[in-house]
């Protein structure tokens, strides 16, 4: 069974694939339209933005905080009573350093503020803070997306793995049109409708 959705498709494999055609574009078009220029990187104001851009032709909820508790494997995200509470001190986290920089990621992660698609909304806002603060970004072509997989499954308890996976990625090619398009790439590879879908509790 696929998510209620605005193009009323039913088929899981079918909304995958019309949901990866329609985000890829829209994700392009925030690389080249300055959109989220208005918005300060590392606020949820700018994460909820960039879900509602990529997502709001496929979904009701875009952007919008999650009113169900969800869970991928074992792992239970943060429960929805505490949900707002949780992204308010993500985003009050510092992000001056590349390591407190992971450190935010990792817990808006824990957070997964979004019914779906978090994953790739919470890398484009990882490298815009990366960008804002460091002139850097990952490069998503040169890291291993199973390394990548299992460090993010152990960072709530260890977070050395994931920031040495992407600190090893860190290019400076912040305006680099094909590094950012890779990186779209990965994501759709990496968060393969089955593998990163999330379960309602």
């Amino acid at each position: 069974m696929a998510l209620n959705n605005k193009l009323r498709i039913t088929d899981s494999t079918e909304l995958a694939g019309m949901e990866e055609k329609i985000s890829k574009k829209k994700a392009i078009e925030l690389f080249e339209n300055g959109y989220l220029d208005q918005y300060k990187a590392g606020t949820f104001q700018m994460l909820a933005a960039i879900h509602k851009y990529l997502f709001d032709k496929i979904y009701e909820f875009a952007g919008e905080i999650r009113t169900v508790n969800i869970a991928k494997g074992n792992f239970r995200f943060a429960p929805v009573m505490y949900l707002q509470v949780a992204v308010e001190n993500v985003e009050k986290m510092p992000q001056s350093t590349f390591e407190e920089i992971i450190e935010k990621y990792v817990e808006m992660n824990i957070a997964h503020p979004f019914r779906e698609s978090n994953g790739r909304s919470t890398r484009i806002w990882l490298d815009l803070i990366l960008k804002k603060e460091l002139n850097m970004v990952i490069d998503w072509s040169a890291v291993d997306k199973d390394d990548y997989l299992l460090a993010m499954e152990r960072s709530p308890i260890k977070d050395i793995e994931i920031k040495y996976i992407l600190k090893q990625a860190l290019t400076d090619k912040v305006g680099d049109r094909e590094v950012y398009m890779k990186g779209i790439d990965y994501s759709y590879y990496y968060e393969g409708y089955t593998l990163y879908k999330a379960e309602e509790l």
